[in-house]
């Protein structure tokens, strides 16, 4: 069912504002990270070995930090990280075995070098499996435990139901602030600026408060202890970073803001790691406990605490409607012009292409042309699916 809603209201007409996001470098994002490449790898040797995807579910990864000696000039992960998958998967399809933990073991190792400096996979790296292939109540054994590829479900098969019951938000534009958070830690976690700062750490964390037209900016950006040779060599790089970026938010036409670059400074403690990550020195992520799938952390927003990174990209609507929700706001948004909000909600077992409800809010927009949004988005859950498979889709 659709119902559309009119309200003009945005949060640029809040007094208030706060956001947040965690980078690629932050423990939990590295989960986030690595869930939904355990999620597209095995899908993808589900399809070359078998032509079809095995059930599964991956979005209980946690990392236990390692340990490391860091200090000016020297930075050394002395014991590696520890990453658990946790959730439910086919181990083989009939008697043909699924390489699940090497496929864990490529995909934690592959997102780990990518957002860390140093990372040897070999050393730094070890991989627990606490995945099952129990069968749930009313399941046959074609779930996971398949007794052949006939069992297994291709891409683009239609007559697919939701495996949950789900609650999915997303909206349009991003505020001024929004912009400023995400812009800073993609900035700052970039090729280009990772080639002119290399000795700069991954786990950033960004925080911004706006007061009316007033903006405050918090940025936790490490360094690399290897490569700071002394408290003055730290003082004068963060000297330069803090200056590069108090640029990049001027040239966003922010012009009355503050910004605070690693408070821990205020009490004379440099920021430094080994590789780049808190996660060196012992720090735990989860999945699910960081950005939404906009890439941010927005409390003065509607959002959904739907956590869609390693879930099955077939039928779980937790994951397929939390991206068609956000994608779905950025067009009615271009169509209308103004603010806008989509909910989907679906209950277990329903079409995926007719969901139970969806809600658009706009202050705009020809009726006929946002239900034609809505309903080639739902028709096109196949195509999204093969998209999070076969290129990937940020979820965080």
């Amino acid at each position: 069912m659709l119902s559309i809603q009119r309200d003009s209201r945005s949060v640029e007409d809040l007094p208030y504002e706060l956001v947040e996001r965690k980078g690629v470098g932050h423990p939990d994002t590295m989960c986030d990270a690595i869930a939904e490449r355990m999620s597209r790898y095995y899908s993808l040797h589900c399809l070359k070995e078998f032509g079809g995807v095995a059930h599964h579910w991956f979005d209980k990864v946690t990392l236990y930090g390692g340990g490391a000696d860091i200090g000016f000039g020297r930075g050394e992960l002395t014991s590696p990280y520890r990453v658990k998958f946790f959730g439910k998967a086919a181990f083989r399809v009939g008697r043909t075995e699924i390489p699940v933990h090497d496929i864990m073991f490529r995909a934690a190792a592959d997102v780990l070098a990518e957002v860390t400096t140093g990372f040897d996979a070999a050393r730094h790296l070890v991989v627990e499996v606490g995945v099952v292939d129990h069968q749930g109540a009313g399941r046959g054994l074609s779930r996971y435990q398949p007794p052949s590829p006939r069992d297994l479900v291709p891409l683009g098969s239609g007559g697919l139901v939701s495996n949950d019951t789900n609650l999915l938000h997303g909206y349009a534009p991003l505020s001024r602030l929004e912009n400023a958070v995400l812009g800073l830690e993609n900035l700052i976690n970039g090729s280009g600026f990772k080639q002119r700062h290399a000795d700069t750490g991954w786990d950033v964390k960004v925080f911004g408060s706006r007061r009316k037209d007033t903006f405050s900016l918090v940025v936790n950006m490490p360094f690399l202890g290897g490569r700071i040779e002394s408290v003055d060599r730290y003082r004068a790089r963060s000297a330069v970073v803090r200056k590069e970026l108090e640029q990049f938010v001027g040239s966003l036409g922010i012009e009355d803001f503050d910004l605070l670059m690693n408070p821990t400074e205020r009490s004379g403690r440099p920021y430094l790691t080994a590789l780049g990550s808190v996660a060196d020195t012992g720090d735990v992520g989860v999945v699910g406990r960081g950005n939404r799938v906009n890439g941010l952390i927005t409390p003065m927003r509607p959002m959904s605490i739907e956590a869609p990174a390693g879930k099955n990209p077939l039928d779980h609507t937790g994951k397929i409607y939390n991206v068609m929700a956000m994608r779905l706001a950025r067009q009615v948004h271009e169509a209308s012009g103004g603010p806008a909000h989509v909910h989907i909600f679906t209950s277990k077992e329903a079409p995926l292409e007719r969901p139970d409800e969806v809600v658009v809010t706009t202050p705009d927009g020809d009726e006929q042309t946002l239900k034609a949004l809505v309903e080639t988005a739902l028709a096109g859950t196949g195509e999204l699916t093969a998209e999070l498979i076969e290129t990937g889709i940020t979820l965080w």
